[in-house]
Formats: C-alpha cells, structure tokens, sequence
C-alpha cells in the first residue's frame, strides 16, 4: 500500500472531482471541496493531497470559503440556539488551517473579539436563567479563538485593552465554567509568552492573589494552566521586577506575602495532593523551581567591593558570630593589635585573603550569593556554624576545614547542579519537591551540604591538599541523595547521612568491579579482535530501535497541545517513514499509517546541536542547552531538512548513532561508548573463562562416596 498518491492518482483524483461536480449538477465547483472523514476532517488542498492514506473515505463538502462564510453569518445569529451551535461548528472547524485561512481573512478574529468583549454583557441578564448555555457560549467562542490563533497567521499583538480585560476578569472571577477558566487561562499564557507589551498589559490585569484560588481546586488542568500563567509572567518580567518575584500593584511586602503563600498552595494541593503528578503539571513545577533559583543569578554575578563598608560588615557579622565570647571590644588595644586579631580570626574562618577577606567574593561566580548563604547560615544555625569554626579553628594546621574557603567553593557547586542563570529546558520534568518546602531553600540547602562537607573532610581525613577531592566526593553525595528525589530538606539530609565516605568507597568499588580493565598484552590483543563484533552488535541493535520507531514531539510556544509526529526505518533500511500522529502512540506505529518517505540514499548528513536549522530559530525556552543538547537534523536534498528533537539523551544517542551507521559513519555517542564498556567486558570475561567445547552441566555434580579406609591421613603427632 501506498502512503502518497503518484502523479497518475493525482491526475485521476483532479479528474473525478470535476467529473463529480458535473455528474450531480453541483454548478460551480468551486464552491465544493473534499475533506477526510475521519477525526481531523481536514480539507484536501494542493499542499496537503499527498499526505491522503491509501483506503481513506473522503467527503464531498461545502469549499473551506464557503463554509467560513457561512459560519461568520451564523454566529451572529439573534437565536441563542443557532448561536450556540454555530459557535460549536467554528471550534471543530477552526482546527483546520485551510479553513482558519478564511475565516480570518473575513476579519472572524476581531468577530470573535467583539463577541467576548460586547456580547457577553447582552447576555449576563440571561446568565441566571440560562447559566448552562452562556457558559458553553463563551466557552466554544473562547476555544475558537485559541484554535484560530495556534495557526500563527494573526499577530498577538493586535488585541485591545478591552478584551485582555475581559479575559482577565473571568480568570479573577470566583465562581467561572471550568472551560471558560481553562481557555482564559490558556489565552493569557500565549498574550504574554508572544507579546512583550501585552505582557504589561497582562500583568496589570492579573496578581498572584487572583491566580492562587485556582490552585486551590481539584481540577490538575486548571492548576496547570495556572502554573503556566505564572511562569510565563515571570519569564517575560523585566529583570527589576523578577527580583521583587511577580509584578502586583502592591508593596514589596504584599509580594514576599503572596510568594509564600503560593510555595505552601502548591505544596499543599499540587505537590502533595492525592492526585498522581502528570508530565505537564511536573513540567510546570520544574519551570517555576529554575526560574525561582534564577532569581539567585543576580547575586551569583555580583563582585563584592572590598572597599564598600556595608559589604565589609557582614564579614565582621560572621566575625563577630563566631568569636563573640573571646573577642575584645573594639575600642581596646592598638589599631595594629586589633588588626593582628582581625588577621587571626580570619584564619580560623577559613578565607585565602586573611588581611582583606572581601577580596575571596571577587571571583564570579559565586560572588556575592557565597557570602550570603554564609550569613544565613551563622544566624539561622549559629549552633552549627559556631561548632564548624571552633572546632576547625582547635585542629591541627593541616587537618583544618577552611569554612571560607568550602562556602564560596559549595555555593559554586550548588549553582551549577541546580543550574542557576540557566532557562528552562521544553521536555524537562525534573522538580525536586523538598524546594517547595521552605521559603528558603537554597539557604537551607546550602546549609546541610556545608555540613555534609565538613563532615566528609573529617571522614577523610583531608589535608588543604585534599580540597578538591573532598569537593568531589561531596558533589558525588549531593548527586546521589538528589537522585532520590527526597519529599523534604529532612529526608534530604538523613539520606546523605546513609552517604558517607566509606559507602562512597564501596559504591566506587562496585561500579570499579564491573569495570574492570586489563591491561596485559595478550589482553589488551584479545580486546582489539574482539571489539569490532562488539560494534557490529551494537550497530545491529541501533538498526533495529530505528525499524520499531519513536514519537517525536513537535516543539510549540503552547505546549500543553502537543502535537506528535512518529518516525521509523523501514526493515529492508532503505528508507525513512514520518508522519504527524493525533495523540501519543500507545506502541509501535505502522508504516502505512506515516504519509511521508525519505530515501536513506538521499540523506546528505546528520547535523547536531546549535547547528541545526530548528535550533537557529528565536525562541525563548529553544535556546537552552538541554534542548540543544536533544536537536538533531537530517539534511538531504540541497538545503531540505527533518528536523528532530529526542525525547531523552537516550533517544537522541540511538537515533544519532543509527542514522550514521546507515552513511557508513563512525557511531560516536556516549551511549555507544558506556555500550561498548559493557558489552566488551562481559565478552572478555566469558571468554577468559576457557569454557569453549566444555559443556557446562544443568545440575551439580554428584558427592562422591566416602572412602573404604582413612589410611591416607597423616598424623601430625
């Protein structure tokens, strides 16, 4: 079976249209188009007629025009019957760009705008009597427009103050049609995202007091969208107000207020709901989890003054914490007797710099975020932090933990984990919960990892020598711990607890164990001869993950419609299968269900990365590195292009690795390497087993009798 029509089908289908058309006295026929009769009922255009399936039932209908001018007329109906009807015949319609076409060129956008606008006031008199139907009303006004303008034709800044208004009022209402709220919600999201200066308008409009009700509720859709507004209004802020964390006509206060209220909100009824957490809403939660550490990045690249005094202060802060009951008042002694004892302490505390301590913030980053979190935690853990420098300060010289040092070190560290200053990745889901736990929680991250170091450096029994590899090993715990995704700071901590160094060292062990490497010569001959039957299986195996297949997600500014396209080799390896999917496959898709083909033979090369077409394109989450990371693109033609992006590092290194075996190149992924590793040594050592011609037995041998005299034994006495 074919998925395209050849040129002969083509002509012939031209023909028959006509033929029809004059067959059943249809006049003129270009009134008349067909379309599919299946879920899409999209119309069949000179663009789109080869994408037809072979078997698929087509349907005579009125043209795309026709039907748009139709529809135009009915929505204006004085029947609230007709009107509702028609309005729910334009958002099954609107789906269809062929349509959507026209009824935008018949200006049906700002029909619909001037509907939600004016029209709903006529009707709030028969909101009471008729509550049901005005709310389908609005709400299949409300999807037609999100239908009409997902197609990209019409330019989001041409909307009025006046509908934003409207928009946003049914978001603020109390009591809003689930539908309408979700579609509001959905609209203000795509305003702001694709809109500068109607984000202005939009913030004016909308509060994070208004929006937190709404994550109050049941419903994991309506929490979603509203998640979704949220990080939109915060990706679009301008850097002043991202620092005051959303835009409100309220004081700095309000705002502290509100954003403690929405962290305890979402940790109470999203993050700790009965509900499951789906792929959208945990999306959701980690774009807010980036975008709320971003607001660190401001003090991550901030160089300390030495010579600003408010600066110098909160040195002698940490000072004064540490040393209080053995410090002398400043008042007394020589200015260079205080300065010795200046210098001194400032040993204890760990800094490089023990004359100007300031200088250690210079380096960016950390900068300023380092000092920080060391104030944070001498007052909110004085017990801890005094126990830290004394105890550090009391050792011997070289066994010492210098606290400064480790803190600013630390706080680097935690800020490339967490990838502070970084945007958001499109296909991430990775939240962590316990962040949603505390006010402050990168503080108080910080502050159990500055335990765990001090403590690791101990175990280790580290030297200033040592600093790096205690660095290392403390990053390898927090790793660890937080791949567990603990529900909580607690748990966090009590899990790194289980870290030690000694389980480190067992864990390194282990994963050593299985990785053996001998480095003999008749080994290391064993190992040549051998790899390259290795290669060919893990070719083989990248071969056949192409012939099953992957589904695609196409990368939009509204992401919570996903659009799916799935894509496979065929078995004989000669050509490439792709075609959009309605929904996630649930298995494998047939290759006479994908419309389009791609010859193997005319693919001229594999593009990665930043390099790639679809990665060229202004976007504000398409810039990131993880994405970038995912994108790849297969060129063929002269300047044609499929572009990709995986749905995981997995995905990506087997696709990669199988389109360069197909061109004859080297598979060079991080996949194929880990692959190799292990292939390679469960190879060697079965063969260093000298098992071949043996056969091994399915059951144990048998115990051999006992003999008939014992005089073989020696007696030592």
């Amino acid at each position: 079976m074919f998925s395209t029509l050849t040129p002969i089908m083509q002509c012939f289908f031209s023909l028959s249209f006509h033929s029809m058309a004059f067959r059943w006295s249809l006049g003129n026929h270009e009134n008349f188009a067909l379309q599919i009769a299946d879920a899409t009922n999209f119309y069949i255009t000179e663009k789109n007629r080869n994408d037809i399936k072979n078997g698929s039932i087509l349907r005579l209908t009125t043209s795309p025009y026709q039907t748009a001018v139709g529809l135009h007329e009915r929505i204006q109906s004085s029947s609230m019957d007709a009107k509702l009807e028609a309005l729910k015949d334009l958002a099954n319609a609107s789906r269809d760009i062929t349509f959507a076409q026209e009824f935008i060129n018949l200006d049906g956008i700002s029909l619909l705008t001037q509907m939600v606008e004016s029209g709903t006031e006529r009707y709030q008199k028969l909101q009471k009597i008729m509550k049901p139907c005005f709310g389908d009303l609005l709400s299949f006004t409300l999807t037609a427009f999100v239908e009409l303008m997902d197609h990209g034709i019409v330019s989001w800044d041409t909307f009025s103050v006046a509908f934003i208004k409207k928009i946003a009022s049914y978001v603020n209402k109390s009591a809003m049609d689930t539908a309408v709220l979700q579609r509001s919600l959905a609209i203000l999201e795509s305003m702001v995202l694709n809109s500068q200066d109607l984000y202005h308008k939009v913030a004016q409009e909308i509060t994070i007091g208004q929006l937190i009700p709404h994550l109050q509720g049941t419903d994991q859709d309506i929490q979603t969208y509203t998640i979704a507004v949220i990080n939109a209004l915060f990706l679009k802020a301008p850097e002043e107000k991202r620092q005051v964390r959303l835009h409100c006509a309220h004081t700095e206060m309000a705002h502290i207020l509100a954003q403690k209220q929405l962290r305890s909100i979402i940790l109470s009824n999203v993050i700790r709901s009965p509900t499951p957490i789906n792929d959208e809403m945990a999306h959701q939660l980690y774009v807010l989890q980036v975008l709320t550490f971003n607001l660190l990045e401001d003090r991550m690249m901030t160089k300390m003054d030495p010579q600003d005094q408010a600066q110098r202060d909160i040195i002698f802060e940490l000072r004064r914490i540490a040393f209080d009951m053995e410090m002398e008042p400043n008042n007394s002694g020589s200015i260079e007797k205080r300065k010795s004892m200046y210098t001194r302490d400032y040993k204890k505390l760990g800094f490089i710099n023990h004359v100007n301590p300031a200088v250690d913030f210079t380096q960016i980053p950390p900068g300023m975020l380092a000092l920080d979190n060391m104030l944070y935690f001498a007052r909110h853990h004085q017990d801890a932090y005094i126990r830290i420098v004394l105890e550090n300060s009391s050792r011997e010289d070289k066994h010492e933990c210098p606290f400064g040092r480790s803190s600013i070190e630390l706080t680097k560290m935690l800020c490339e984990i967490l990838k502070v200053g970084e945007l958001p990745s499109e296909n991430c889901h990775d939240f962590h919960p316990m962040f949603f736990t505390h006010d402050r929680s990168f503080e108080e991250f910080f502050c159990i990892c500055i335990q765990l170091l001090n403590k690791t450096w101990k175990e280790m029994r580290a030297t200033s020598e040592d600093f790096n590899k205690v660095m290392q090993v403390v990053r390898e715990q927090i790793m660890r711990a937080l791949t567990l995704k603990p529900n909580s700071l607690d748990q966090f901590k009590s899990r790194l607890q289980n870290l030690s160094y000694t389980e480190i060292l067992k864990i390194r062990q282990s994963e050593r164990m299985n990785q053996e490497d001998f480095q003999s010569r008749p080994i290391l001959e064993l190992r040549e001869k051998i790899q390259p039957e290795i290669m060919e299986l893990i070719k083989q195996q990248r071969l056949n993950r192409l012939c099953e297949g992957t589904c695609f997600r196409k990368i939009s500014s509204r992401r919570r419609q996903d659009k799916f396209w799935y894509c496979r080799l065929s078995p004989n390896h000669k050509v490439l299968h792709y075609g959009d999917l309605e929904e996630s496959p649930q298995g494998e898709v047939p290759h006479d269900s994908l419309q389009d083909k791609l010859p193997v033979a005319d693919i001229k090369a594999v593009i990665t990365g930043k390099d790639c077409p679809h990665m060229k394109e202004k976007g504000a989450l398409k810039q990131n590195k993880e994405v970038l990371e995912l994108a790849f693109s297969v060129l063929y033609e002269s300047d044609e292009y499929l572009n990709f992006i995986a749905p995981d590092k997995h995905e990506y290194c087997v696709w990669t690795d199988g389109l360069n075996a197909l061109l004859g190149k080297e598979m060079t992924s991080d996949y194929t390497k880990s692959d190799m590793d292990t292939l390679l040594s469960m190879e060697m050592k079965l063969r260093l087993l000298d098992l071949e011609n043996i056969q091994i037995p399915e059951a144990p041998p048998p115990i051999p009798k006992e003999p008939s005299n014992y005089d073989f034994v020696y007696d030592c006495n």
